[in-house]
């Protein structure tokens, strides 16, 4: 692979204040699963098969901070955007088998989604502006999405929205998630910043922004933005399921920005949506112990049915609804993940998760049984 693809990034003006490559602090504890990587998940005919082994990488030579996304292309490629800074993008074939790597220059690689348009396929990357100095500790900056190429061939770039007047100068923009929308638009989740919802068009021009804290009706407000998909299940009534994380739901707007609705998963902080035909399936970061509190080193996955009922909580306890509302859901008592922070779904209908947090572990396959 050449040099000059993995430095991309760092080579253009849109990026030429990012960090370079730094070492990440080592964890002090190591997590020990107390189940085998090879046993059963899941419930509701929703059941998997858990393979942690599954990438072939070395982390010598592809070392990992956090997994943080995952697309498959059109040719059936699993494409992962990580935080470090060695090679933020790693491609697989669905074996684990590592193709192409790339990217040295996005500190704060979070939010990956694919657009297709013709034949051919694009990238849009969304730096959340969070990095880590060369002693490890944490700091924030300002955030960017760039669209790309499959091989990292920068297209254009999406900055600050105070630079064209949309943010006041005390709103942050610390964007953690993309959706393209079927005529092309571009809506841009700005989850660790200011919680608005961005709408550009395909070239990314500003159309119009939504959510955010301050609205007057509340069931409007977005408390950590963290993701956004556009829904076209019903092809003639497309929608955008938005993540409010620490509210514990999705909402559903229009592609226009207006509130429709809220699906409430108790117990969960959800990630971004992932629809595969007529279900949803996300990772879950963060899951609720038996007192309602944030639970760290904890997260599973769920999967929705097309009525926006929970039919599936791999490593996590089965849904339970009581009057058709669903209970606050718990982790599994021996824990399988550590930060589910987003999903894959294949044609098979085998799931790989990315995780946050989680000792620099690569993407765990979750074979459909």
């Amino acid at each position: 692979m050449k040099n000059t693809r993995r430095n991309f990034i760092k080579n253009t003006a849109a990026a030429s204040a990012l960090i370079a490559a730094t070492p990440v602090k080592s964890f002090a504890i190591l997590h020990k699963d107390s189940q085998p990587d090879d046993h059963i998940i899941g419930q509701g005919g929703f059941t998997y098969k858990v393979d942690k082994n599954w990438a072939k990488i070395s982390v010598n030579s592809n070392p990992l901070a956090n997994c943080h996304e995952m697309v498959q292309d059109s040719k059936g490629r699993l494409i992962m955007l990580g935080d470090h800074t060695h090679n933020n993008i790693l491609i697989f074939d669905k074996s684990g088998k590592l193709l192409d790597y790339w990217g040295t220059a996005l500190p704060g690689g979070h939010g990956l989604s694919i657009s297709k348009e013709g034949d051919e396929d694009f990238l849009l990357l969304t730096d959340c502006g969070w990095a880590l100095d060369r002693t490890g500790n944490g700091y924030g900056q300002s955030g960017q999405v760039l669209k790309t190429t499959l091989d990292g061939k920068l297209i254009f770039a999406i900055g600050h929205p105070r630079t064209i007047g949309i943010y006041k100068d005390d709103e942050p923009f610390k964007p953690t998630e993309t959706a393209v929308a079927p005529n092309g638009d571009i809506y841009v989740a700005d989850g660790y910043g200011s919680d608005y919802i961005i709408q550009y068009n395909s070239k990314g021009q500003y159309i119009r922004h939504f959510g955010g804290r301050h609205n007057t009706n509340k069931d409007h407000n977005l408390i950590n933005a963290h993701g956004v998909t556009v829904d076209t299940r019903d092809k003639n009534n497309p929608t955008l399921i938005c993540t409010s994380r620490e509210e514990n739901c999705f909402k559903i707007f229009t592609l226009d920005g207006k509130f429709i609705k809220r699906i409430d998963m108790p117990g969960m902080y959800v990630c971004r949506a992932v629809i595969n035909e007529q279900h949803i399936y996300a990772g879950v970061c963060w899951s609720k112990d038996a007192n309602g509190k944030r639970f760290d080193y904890s997260g599973f996955v769920t999967v929705l049915d097309a009525n926006d009922k929970v039919v599936s909580n791999p490593g996590g306890a089965a849904p339970v609804y009581k009057n058709g509302v669903l209970q606050p859901t718990l982790q599994a008592t021996s824990p399988v993940f550590q930060h589910g922070h987003d999903v894959c779904v294949d044609e098979d209908k085998n799931i790989y998760v990315c995780q946050w947090n989680a000792y620099h572990t690569a993407p765990v396959k979750l074979t459909r049984v």
